[in-house]
């Protein structure tokens, strides 16, 4: 009897212990009114339905159905952490301009073990101020400008002859081979050549392939791969560095070069885990972003003859006003295109390559009558923004003149899409490659509409799973065009 009534006891605890821990996760404690939204199941969150894929260009169904349900700013949580997301760009703004007064970057724990927990997201201040002057010395507009416009200029010409003399080729992995992007940045980040560039560029892409992965350890899943992928490329720089520290007095004209002074100096305001992280980010950041956002764009392209017209017309106009007709691109003919930025605004933002991000409050926040508790994530979507048919007119329709005001109906309508276009972040840490990326963009239209055409033979296909992805790739002929 009083066996079975200790038992019927320890149930009840176990089941109250239970029943209370459902509530807490269900209503998590707040001071003031969380915004609205379901917490999902405890632990694993709403992270499945997050990580569906949807096989199209459009909003996941996770974000539009929510967007329609809870509004733009709801609570959720994913692998475990409770999050706001928020699609709304007045709020995304407010928390890119708070940045260290009411939030702080910061990313879930598995996040920040792939990325690293010593890189740039988990330093502020002087170290943050540092590797942002140390990333000018190659991103820089002074730079972009005297010295990288004509090398990529050069590179992209070779690369694509390379691409013409070949049966066919897969898009997203043409535009991120050595040949194209990652020789030259590699060169001049870490003075390697194309023979070590091509394995650790292998690795970066399963690094950088996993981090929107459901953080599984487990062999063949894509978190496995990403990690095994990250312990490569972070042994081969630890290699890089300590070869150059031991030789300190041997220069190599590259970015690994500046690293190496700072760590030797009296003071320094970073370390060697510090600096391998964030070479590793800027090596990643070089290439896999971009490369999708131009396989998007040339598939965007090729259903849209009249964009290639114009683009052609450009070069030809810029082409007449040169001295000499075979003289490279300067920065004053990347500045005088007009249409081709309009085309490179409409594929980045309609590519949003970033899949989140994620900020952390340091206090409580009010927020459109709601309360975000300290502590918590708060994760920005652009590509839902960018999708979001409220805030942009027929978003799935590919239309590079919607970012020119002489052809809007609606002029309020054209400065408030052009004030909510974010691919690059925002505040103070605005992608440090956000110039690089645009000039990249802008010189590869330019250097392959005016002399190629490609011919559609396979793939195109666009999944969104937070980042957008092409699965079973893009595969093209490119042909010469004949004068």
């Amino acid at each position: 009897m009083e066996a079975g009534l200790l038992v019927l006891c320890c149930v009840t605890v176990v089941i109250g212990w239970l029943l209370h821990s459902a509530y807490k996760w269900v209503c998590p404690p707040c001071k003031g009114r969380l915004p609205p939204g379901s917490m999902g199941f405890p632990i694993i969150g709403e992270t499945l339905q997050f990580m569906k894929a949807s096989q199209s260009i459009d909003m996941p169904s996770y974000h539009r159905q929510r967007l329609k349900r809870y509004g733009p700013v709801f609570k959720t949580s994913l692998v475990g952490h409770p999050l706001i997301v928020s699609l709304d760009p007045e709020f995304n703004r407010f928390i890119f301009q708070q940045e260290g007064k009411l939030f702080r970057i910061w990313y879930p724990d598995e996040g920040m073990s792939i990325i690293g927990k010593k890189s740039i997201i988990a330093f502020t201040g002087a170290a943050h101020k540092f590797i942002r002057s140390f990333t000018s010395k190659l991103f820089g507009l002074e730079n972009l400008k005297e010295a990288l416009i004509q090398e990529l200029e050069d590179t992209m010409e070779q690369g694509f002859a390379t691409w013409a003399a070949k049966p066919s080729i897969e898009v997203n992995d043409a535009i991120a081979d050595i040949s194209m992007i990652f020789n030259l940045i590699a060169k001049k980040m870490i003075g390697i050549g194309p023979e070590e560039s091509t394995e650790l560029r292998q690795n970066l892409e399963a690094f950088f392939k996993g981090i929107v992965s459901f953080p599984i350890y487990f062999p063949g899943t894509s978190f496995h791969k990403c990690m095994k992928g990250r312990r490569s490329v972070l042994k081969k720089l630890s290699d890089l560095l300590r070869d150059r520290l031991s030789t300190p007095e041997k220069k190599h004209g590259d970015l690994l070069d500046l690293l190496v002074e700072e760590l030797q100096s009296e003071k320094p305001m970073i370390d060697e885990a510090f600096g391998i992280d964030v070479i590793a980010g800027l090596l990643i950041a070089s290439f896999a972003p971009i490369s999708g956002t131009l396989t998007l764009g040339l598939k965007l392209l090729s259903d849209n003859p009249k964009v290639i017209a114009m683009i052609k017309e450009e070069h030809e106009v810029i082409v007449k006003k040169r001295e000499d007709p075979n003289s490279g691109f300067t920065w004053e003919d990347y500045r005088s295109l007009t249409f081709t930025t309009q085309v490179m605004n409409e594929i980045n933002w309609m590519s949003s390559p970033s899949p989140g991000i994620f900020r952390k409050t340091l206090t409580d926040v009010q927020v459109n009558g709601y309360t975000i508790p300290a502590g918590w994530l708060v994760m920005i979507s652009p590509m839902a923004s960018h999708l979001n048919p409220t805030l942009f007119e027929d978003p799935l329709k590919f239309n590079p003149w919607r970012w020119t005001v002489s052809n809007k109906k609606n002029t309020s309508l054209f400065r408030s899409q052009l004030r909510n276009l974010m691919p690059f972040g925002g505040g103070m840490r605005l992608c440090v490659g956000a110039e690089f990326s645009k000039l990249f963009i802008s010189l590869f239209l330019q250097v392959l509409v005016p002399k190629y055409r490609w011919i559609e033979i396979k793939g195109g296909g666009v999944t969104r799973v937070g980042e957008m992805m092409i699965p079973q790739g893009y595969h093209i002929q490119l042909v010469p065009t004949t004068k």
